[in-house]
């Protein structure tokens, strides 16, 4: 198999884990990434093996509850967040974690956020690939106004992690364009562990739209990782909660033939880079 193209369980919420496995089978996914939410079963590892089981797919990913709608989950020390999603990636069979960084009141996690990471992924050899963000912006009739809600930064080029998520929702909400964005994924290179594939449009909303509906450089990112024989995962994270059933799957779908389609560009490009033109004698 190449590239795997995951779906996550935030792109069928409200639905919850059982939907997600059911409906990432019938559509052809590679796997799943699950977000530990408030939902009992996102936290049990015995019911996860279950599905998996059921369904015949793996887990390809942990996603910490380090999101604002999660604070209460696994309790209320982030680094035990970190810890015991660590721990069910393990017990799953998942070889990453997903977290955000720090937000800025939580100034005694983050005073040694990047080092603790690092030290971690040194000890415990799970890919812990912290997530692009995006500054907090709010429009009132006279101006913009923003501010830098994480610690130490939103942008993963300022720090020094070993492994990074990319999500292409957030660059856009961070105000990338196109050619800023692919540069970000450029840049990373090997430290690109994961993508989180959606779209965008400037705005500071967080769209987290079907690729190819937004202005980021969805492809050119897939046709990237393609070309450079990419040993992390793709997983689809887009927003589906006000969707019928019948909207939600077709848009799924969509994504899922978004990803394997411009993967497999890349991929095929790789491939004829590879083979050696004789020479004319």
């Amino acid at each position: 198999m190449g590239i795997p193209v995951g779906l996550s369980t935030s792109s069928v919420y409200p639905a919850g884990v059982t939907e997600t496995f059911a409906l990432a089978k019938e559509l052809g996914y590679d796997g799943v990434e699950v977000m530990v939410l408030r939902d009992p079963h996102s936290q049990d590892e015995v019911k996860l093996r279950e599905l998996m089981d059921t369904y015949e797919l793996p887990i390809l990913s942990i996603h910490a509850p380090t999101l604002l709608l999660t604070q209460g989950v696994y309790g209320k020390d982030p680094w035990d967040k970190v810890d015991r999603s660590t721990e069910l990636a393990h017990d799953v069979g998942a070889h990453v974690v997903v977290l955000h960084p720090p937000f800025r009141w939580q100034r005694a996690y983050a005073e040694h956020f990047v080092g603790a990471i690092a030290e971690r992924e040194r000890l415990d050899d799970m890919r812990l690939a912290v997530e692009n963000m995006f500054p907090w912006r709010a429009r009132t009739k006279k101006r913009e106004r923003v501010m830098q809600a994480y610690l130490p930064g939103w942008d993963p080029l300022e720090h020094d992690y070993t492994h990074v998520t990319l999500d292409l929702s957030h660059t856009a909400t961070a105000g990338m364009d196109a050619d800023a964005s692919l540069a970000m994924a450029d840049e990373l290179g090997p430290r690109l562990a994961h993508l989180h594939l959606a779209d965008g449009t400037p705005t500071f909303m967080d769209q987290h739209l079907v690729p190819g509906h937004g202005e980021q450089p969805c492809a050119e990112v897939l046709h990237m990782l393609g070309s450079q024989g990419f040993d992390g995962s793709v997983v689809v994270e887009v927003n589906t909660r006000k969707m019928s059933p019948e909207d939600r799957r077709a848009a799924l779908a969509e994504s899922l033939a978004f990803g394997r389609e411009h993967l497999a560009t890349g991929e095929s490009k790789r491939v004829a880079a590879l083979v050696e033109v004789p020479e004319e004698g």
